[in-house]
């Protein structure tokens, strides 16, 4: 993937690795309970601003306007609101069982975004894999259809 001018910095070693540990720190953090409920305080704002950057450095050759306005409607938007939803599953869950819960919680949710990290990996793949087998299979079948009927006719000599 080609990034805008701007944020190709987001593909250098040190900012992956600083990522890296991030992401590490951070699921560590999600299995202390009650220290998963401040992150969560500081990560609804956070989610946003990053959505809104890692839109804004997909998207090139487009006047600024237009990015900026796509990159915190769509990005900020979509991060801001799953991470809304995952702090109230935590609200939900620390209140129900005291915080003991929230590991189960924690592990859900990494579980699920390394699924849907796959998928978003697999699905053009397997979706091009099921697009050669139904014009394979199509062409089989007209072929068949055009040699049966072949077959058929009464040939006039």
């Amino acid at each position: 993937m080609t990034l805008s001018p701007e944020f190709e910095w987001i593909a250098t070693y040190p900012a992956l690795a600083a990522f890296a540990i991030a992401t590490i720190f951070e699921i560590g953090a999600y299995y202390l309970p009650w220290v998963d409920n401040l992150l969560d305080a500081v990560a609804i704002p956070a989610a946003a601003v990053a959505g809104t950057i890692v839109m804004a450095s997909a998207v090139s050759e487009m006047s600024p306007f237009l990015k900026w306005a796509l990159a915190i409607i769509v990005g900020g938007g979509v991060a801001g609101t799953v991470q809304g939803f995952t702090t109230i599953t935590r609200i939900a869950s620390t209140a129900t069982t005291g915080g003991l819960g929230n590991p189960v919680v924690a592990t859900i949710e990494a579980g699920g975004s390394l699924l849907m990290s796959i998928v978003a990996i697999a699905l053009p793949v397997l979706a091009v894999i099921g697009a050669a087998a139904i014009i394979f299979i199509a062409w089989k079948k007209i072929y068949s259809w055009f040699a049966g009927r072949n077959r058929l006719e009464p040939r006039h000599e």
